[in-house]
């Protein structure tokens, strides 16, 4: 049997993070066994769908690097194939007409509220003769389903779970306007699409009892279930934007990696024993609906980051450039020139050590790129108040270095303050500030040695003017 599973949101939002969890869940288990990984778009709520939703789904899921199998399946598109198996199921007597209007059924649910009864269609039509059916009312096609025992479920995650077939009522297949409901709908796509596992929220169990009805009434083989349960906040409550329920263009934006957050929704309900770093190639071979909690899982933003910087570490530099760069333009608010990129890409390696995610990596690059004379922090213009004469004197030193390297600067610097009978950082703490306006950064002398000579020596003169009218006054 080849295994086929499915991604089916509904076009009326982003693809928030729950839904690219269970998407990341569905492609992985297909993954595992070199199965078949299907998308639908769900949009029959037409009123709510839109194109820029399924925009939003689409380009999300390119940004996790879910890849589906086939073209995605929109589901509008098939009313005609649901509302068939309906009539189908009339024909064969698993299901019937039901004519009782509106003000019937609110009549119905308010006696039974009264009551203290569950509100359930009580089955009046179930059996009744057609020909008593009253003038002018359009009918909904309902299922004829099982009034005796239990629907039981193997549930791949939740493992067995069972419902009294008494506590189900009679669905509704085929509104009175004849279009089909989102159950028949789910069920006849997922069996024409061949569908061997139905992997979703546990927010969707009680739809599996009902489904499972409609498949036996079908006669067609009922798919394996497996519900995870839901994402919620730090705090146990139901995840909100708050908390992290945001859609996957926003974390892109907030300078989140691809592959960062797949490994950190794989780990959100699911394990390997005590792996945290799990590559994708990993999570493919390892896998397993068995590994799954019964539990909500916690999302937690600290978490997320710490796990996103050790994929920026990981990562190319050259892939992170060219990531940083547009988000370094949109601060400086122009393009960066060859000599900028140039300087974005030989500084990588330093900046990735102190960042968490691709946005605090381009506030750190800034330097790199700003125009001069550039502007100081508060603790960078203190530094250079400090040290505003030894500054002036290792200007003066640099001025004859031959060789313009980290290790050359370096051994010049090393030499001048055993002179001066300096800690190092007494002459590399000025020196970084005039050179990135701030007091923390990549090591200085990779610094110099990556803005170059004529830079390097234009920003400390820039900030020795700066040092002398700060002592004048």
């Amino acid at each position: 049997m080849t295994v086929v599973t499915r991604f089916a949101p509904s076009p009326t939002g982003y693809l928030h993070i729950g839904g690219a969890r269970t998407a990341l869940f569905n492609w992985l288990f297909a993954r595992h066994h070199g199965g078949v990984f299907r998308l639908r778009i769900e949009d029959t709520d037409r009123a709510r769908s839109t194109a820029d939703a399924v925009d939003k789904i689409f380009d999300g899921l390119k940004w996790l690097g879910l890849d589906w199998d086939g073209e995605p399946v929109f589901q509008f598109a098939r009313a005609a194939r649901h509302a068939e198996v309906a009539r189908r199921l009339l024909d064969e007597g698993t299901a019937y007409r039901c004519y009782c209007s509106q003000e019937e059924l609110a009549a119905i649910r308010e006696e039974q509220r009264a009551k203290g009864l569950p509100m359930r269609y009580p089955g009046i039509w179930r059996d009744r003769d057609p020909a008593e059916a009253p003038a002018g009312v359009p009918p909904v096609i309902r299922l004829k389903a099982p009034q005796d025992g239990e629907t039981v479920i193997a549930d791949l995650v939740q493992g067995e779970v069972r419902v009294s077939n008494g506590q189900l009522d009679d669905m509704i297949l085929l509104r009175a306007d004849g279009t089909p409901t989102y159950m028949l709908s789910v069920v006849v796509d997922d069996h024409d699409m061949g569908i061997t596992h139905v992997i979703r929220g546990d927010d969707h169990l009680t739809n599996a009892f009902r489904q499972f009805q409609l498949y036996r009434a079908c006669g067609w083989d009922v798919p394996q279930f497996a519900h995870i349960p839901l994402i919620h906040g730090p705090d146990g409550a139901k995840l909100s934007k708050r908390h992290g329920a945001l859609g996957a263009e926003a974390y892109r934006d907030m300078g989140y990696l691809p592959e960062a957050m797949r490994n950190y929704l794989l780990r959100l309900g699911w394990s390997h024993g005590d792996d945290e770093i799990i590559s994708t190639e990993q999570a493919v071979e390892w896998f397993n609906l068995d590994s799954v909690g019964r539990s909500p899982a916690r999302f937690d933003f600290t978490k997320l980051a710490a796990l996103n910087a050790h994929y920026l570490r990981q990562a190319d530099d050259g892939r992170l450039t060219a990531l940083v760069q547009p988000l370094v333009e949109a601060r400086l608010g122009h393009a960066v020139d060859a000599e900028g990129e140039r300087r974005l890409r030989a500084a990588m390696t330093g900046l990735k050590e102190r960042a968490k995610t691709l946005a605090e990596l381009a506030d750190s690059a800034l330097f790199l790129v700003r125009a001069r004379p550039l502007a100081m922090d508060d603790r960078a213009a203190k530094l250079l108040e400090e040290g505003a004469g030894d500054l002036a004197a290792f200007r003066a030193v640099l001025g004859s270095v031959a060789s313009w390297t980290k290790d050359a600067l370096e051994d010049s610097a090393r030499r001048f303050a055993e002179e001066r009978n300096l800690k190092l950082g007494k002459v590399a703490q000025p020196v970084r500030a005039a050179l990135t306006g701030a007091s923390v950064s990549p090591p200085v002398f990779e610094v110099m040695e990556i803005l170059g000579r004529d830079e390097s020596l234009g920003r400390i003169d820039d900030a020795g003017g700066r040092g002398s009218r700060g002592l004048a006054e």
